[in-house]
């Protein structure tokens, strides 16, 4: 019997078999052996075969179809542990917030090399217009321009005052789409603005760090209303990078990939070669100094430039 991972509890996964019934399942013993350097070997949004256990109801993951692709995370902190966050995936939105919690030009910019790196495309989801200062509209202005620059789409939501959320619903239509972001930018209000009636539960900011509390321990996937799914992430605190091998980092940055063929030397590093046309761009002003800081920063090995 074949199904789709909809929601992962650690060792229990729930899948929406091609039938429509959801069935409890835990991976097969010998599953374990394939190889993946990850804490989780199957993930939500996983296709897969499920052999029934006899009188029990449940089921056991026999087989995990091959992957389009799949967005993953490592912690900061435990270098060696990387995560799956979903698999098979249309687009990812990453929601950002420039106060309360603020997001970080370096943890954008880890993400979008994250996306890029295990072919997701990404958009840029500004939530909490209503809590913006003239000041902060400039500092919004200027950072959709970055991103849109480098060919990212850039919207702007207040998921409180329902502001322009008819534009992430259209493009939320017959795809599937992961939603991330750190914990309090408004991930779990924003699903309940798009989606009635779903309900996640929401968390306030915590004090001591304007860091949001968890509110979402697994990840979880709905099926849409108006065709495609959605599927609701843990919030994320930090973003490592993950198994990116410092020639293949240009390729990840769109706007330097498109001048790595004219550099002078095929095997350029973009730092400090003569003949580089990424440091050429960068000097008349094409590349925005806060995304070349960021490849500095994940070439460099740093996972924490703010």
């Amino acid at each position: 019997m074949q199904g789709l991972v909809i929601k992962s509890t650690g060792s229990w996964y729930e899948v929406l078999t091609d039938n429509g019934r959801t069935i409890n399942c835990r991976i097969k013993g010998k599953f374990r052996t394939l190889g993946i350097k990850t804490t989780n070997p199957v993930a939500v949004g996983d296709h897969v075969d499920i052999e029934l256990e006899p009188d029990l109801g449940t089921g056991l993951i026999s087989y995990l179809h091959p992957r389009k692709n799949y967005i993953i995370r490592k912690s900061v902190n435990l270098s060696k542990q990387a995560q799956i966050l979903a698999a098979n995936l249309d687009q990812t939105f990453l929601i950002v917030t420039l106060a309360s919690p603020r997001t970080s030009l370096g943890f954008i910019d880890r993400f979008l090399v994250t996306a890029e790196a295990y072919h997701v495309p990404a958009k840029l989801i500004f939530n909490k217009l209503d809590l913006f200062s003239d000041e902060g509209l400039d500092v919004l202005i200027e950072y959709q321009a970055i991103y849109e620059k480098a060919g990212y789409p850039c919207y702007s939501v207040s998921a409180t005052e329902q502001t322009n959320l008819d534009q992430v619903r259209e493009l939320l239509k017959d795809q599937v789409t992961l939603v991330s972001g750190h914990s309090g930018v408004g991930k779990s209000t924003l699903i309940n603005a798009l989606l009635p009636g779903f309900q996640l539960k929401t968390g306030d900011i915590s004090d001591w760090s304007d860091k949001g509390k968890h509110t979402t321990t697994f990840a979880e996937m709905f099926k849409l209303p108006f065709g495609g799914y959605l599927i609701d992430t843990p919030g994320i605190r930090e973003l490592g990078i993950f198994d990116i091998e410092k020639q293949d980092l240009g390729r990840l940055f769109p706007e330097i990939r498109g001048l790595m063929s004219n550099c002078k030397f095929h095997n350029c590093r973009h730092i400090n070669e003569p003949g580089c046309a990424v440091l050429k761009a960068l000097e008349n002003g094409e590349i925005e100094p806060s995304r070349y800081d960021s490849y500095l920063s994940i070439y460099h090995n740093n996972d924490t430039r703010a």
